[in-house]
């Protein structure tokens, strides 16, 4: 029962590691104003792993990254707890939310599960976002739109900010998380 919480705490802590390097790597792929979170990965395969609540840990750590690393500047000279709010609170209930699918579906398809987490995950991160942005930063962000020759912000938020790092976060996450999970238990299978 010790070993087994041990190996749990050691396991969480290298995805945390993983988790904080993935982000600052991230952090220089850009598509459009934002970087693009290679970091929701981990935080997938951590989730289905070792439960919803290791999903929040690892996305409240991909939070602070973001928070730390000056990739949410832009938004913290606006408003400083809308931001703080904003990013702890969207990077941990990505994390809780995919947790939560992959238990639910696990023992009807793995497979399944791990795309639908996988898909959850940057659909929470973004729509989080989004609901941040309208929250916090509207007219901030309406005159970014505008200055990109936006009418609307709904159509700068939704192409502007999130369209391209959404699909390819989706896409990426879809891909890999399923086939890094199946690896890893293969290797705790032998």
């Amino acid at each position: 029962m010790k070993n087994d919480k041990t190996k749990r705490l050691v396991a969480v802590a290298m995805f945390t590691a993983i988790v904080i390097v993935l982000q600052l790597i991230g952090s220089v792929i850009r598509f459009g104003p934002f970087s693009v979170s290679l970091t929701l990965i981990p935080i997938v395969v951590g989730a289905a792993l070792y439960g919803p609540w290791a999903g929040a840990w690892l996305g409240f750590v991909f939070g602070l990254v973001v928070l730390l690393s000056g990739d949410a500047a832009a938004f913290l000279v606006v408003n400083v707890l809308g931001t703080i709010l904003t990013v702890l609170i969207k990077g941990s209930a990505a994390g809780f939310c995919a947790g939560i699918v992959y238990k639910l579906l696990e023992k009807k398809n793995r497979t399944l599960a791990t795309v639908l987490a996988a898909l959850t995950c940057p659909v929470v991160n973004t729509g989080l976002f989004l609901v941040g942005c309208l929250l916090f930063f509207l007219p901030t962000v309406a005159s970014w739109g505008a200055a990109f020759g936006y009418d609307n912000v709904g159509a700068y938020m939704i192409f502007g900010l999130v369209g391209g790092n959404f699909i390819f976060e989706v896409l990426i996450n879809i891909i890999l998380s399923p086939v890094i999970l199946r690896l890893i238990k293969m290797g705790r299978d032998e």
